[in-house]
């Protein structure tokens, strides 16, 4: 026990010569290794992310490409958008998965590292009326602000028509880039208007820094199910810098250069596993991963 005790006030010692917090220490030791299995799981919501670049021009016509095919059993019900002033988005049922699936379009990586680093942004509040009861504290980028709050009520609406068609109670959200920042939004929108039984998840890919540090600690406390996948040195996930006040939330799986995916645990994991410790600035990071592969899968049509 003398040992162990002697152990322990060492690494306190170290830990305080070096400034190191204790929260990098514990999240470096707890970083995993996903399984084949693990990752093969997310490979539907990969497509379905990657469908939202495809719009078709009906529901009823759902033939878009491979991406957008891949997963055959999907039953549309909405989509809406125009790709350019409101981001293409749809709502279905995936009867394989038992959820609605709401998907958001993503952009150019090129455009939306670009918009990251334009000091025009700010923080703001959300929406009272979309997000009721949510606290003044709670602030996120007015662009995504903004690019939520043009399709909310219509995926809202389209939602609860799909959970009644389907006697659903599940409600996956799905993206990519500025999807992914979407889909977050709507992983906080949602809970707010449906009822209190259904169960949520959201799987976003290379998602930017959507909000400041109290939406990171909102998104930790009531968002049950959250993973945002980056992909080697995408530059996206790094933006906006956490000097301006932005912050992820937990949940953030990255793929490693050898394609090992790890479980980076906490908030911004500054591990050199992971994506905020890997990409210290835009300079070391690389655009060109933006759009993959995950698992085999490239963005886009």
């Amino acid at each position: 026990m003398a040992t162990l005790a002697t152990g322990i006030a060492l690494l306190s010692a170290l830990s305080a010569v070096y400034a190191i917090p204790t929260r990098t220490l514990q999240a470096r030791q707890a970083i995993t290794t996903l399984a084949t299995s693990q990752i093969s799981m997310f490979k539907p919501f990969t497509f379905f992310a990657s469908a939202a670049y495809c719009q078709p021009s009906t529901t009823i016509n759902w033939s878009c490409g491979a991406n957008c095919n891949a997963n055959s059993g999907f039953q549309p019900v909405a989509s809406g958008g125009d790709g350019s002033d409101v981001q293409f988005w749809y709502v279905g049922f995936d009867p394989s998965l038992s959820t609605v699936i709401v998907a958001h379009q993503g952009t150019d990586p090129d455009k939306i590292a670009a918009d990251l680093e334009d000091a025009n942004f700010f923080l703001t509040n959300l929406d009272s009326t979309l997000f009721p009861g949510v606290s003044s504290s709670v602030k996120v980028h007015n662009g995504f602000h903004d690019s939520h709050a043009k399709s909310a009520p219509q995926i809202l609406s389209a939602v609860q028509s799909a959970m009644a068609t389907h006697s659903a109670n599940r409600v996956t959200m799905v993206g990519h880039s500025l999807g992914a920042a979407l889909a977050l939004l709507d992983s906080v929108f949602l809970p707010l208007h449906l009822p209190s039984t259904t169960i949520f998840k959201t799987v976003g890919y290379g998602m930017p820094r959507v909000g400041n540090q109290a939406f990171a600690n909102y998104v930790d406390q009531h968002v049950t199910s959250l993973n945002h996948i980056n992909n080697k040195e995408d530059v996206v996930p790094i933006l906006p810098g956490m000097f301006l006040g932005f912050h992820h939330p937990s949940g953030e799986l990255h793929i490693m250069d050898n394609n090992a995916w790890v479980s980076c645990p906490g908030q911004d994991n500054d591990s050199n596993d992971c994506s905020t410790g890997d990409v210290d600035n835009i300079f070391e990071g690389d655009v060109s991963d933006h759009d993959g592969p995950y698992d085999g899968v490239e963005m886009g049509c």
